[in-house]
């Protein structure tokens, strides 16, 4: 009996334990060094890149042609908000010839926090709460019933 005890409170402790490590994400992908190294500024061009260094994780939309390779990190305990604990970005700028132009990386402490614009739209009509909307219309008349002011032939507010 008291072995069963032992064996379940040490259970327990292991379970206990195990909830407090924080649960790790990674997402995207930058290529190691020695595959960055291997691309040449002036030589390579869009293809021979995309030969080394495999697809870009996006491409620039504006400006100069450059593609990103991205990789964040993640660690996340229980139920609590993500903490990013590594970025890595990789940007190659191609010059118009399409070849290479510079090769750039930037980490996390290269990012910058900006506040978003958290305006809203107004809109018509009123904001009611969960119960005004459930309970809103108990005790109205449904039109056209009997006793009712509104109904179908008749303007609204109209007497009898």
């Amino acid at each position: 009996m008291v072995s069963r005890v032992l064996f379940t409170g040490s259970i327990l402790a292991v379970a206990g334990l195990a909830a407090c490590a924080p649960i790790r994400d990674v997402r995207g992908y930058v290529p190691d060094d020695e595959k960055v190294a291997t691309v040449s500024l002036g030589a390579d061009t869009r293809d021979s890149v995309q030969e080394k260094l495999g697809t870009p994780s996006s491409t620039a939309t504006f400006g100069d042609p450059t593609w990103y390779y991205i990789s964040t990190e993640q660690e996340r305990y229980a139920f609590f908000k993500p903490d990013v604990t590594k970025r890595q970005i990789l940007a190659i700028q191609f010059a118009d010839d399409g070849k290479v132009n510079d090769i750039r990386k930037y980490g996390i402490e290269d990012g910058q926090v900006f506040a978003l614009v958290d305006r809203e739209t107004p809109s018509r009509g009123k904001e009611m709460t969960f119960l005004q909307q459930l309970f809103g219309n108990m005790g109205a008349m449904p039109a056209g019933a009997p006793g009712s002011q509104q109904g179908p032939g008749r303007t609204g507010g109209e007497g009898k």
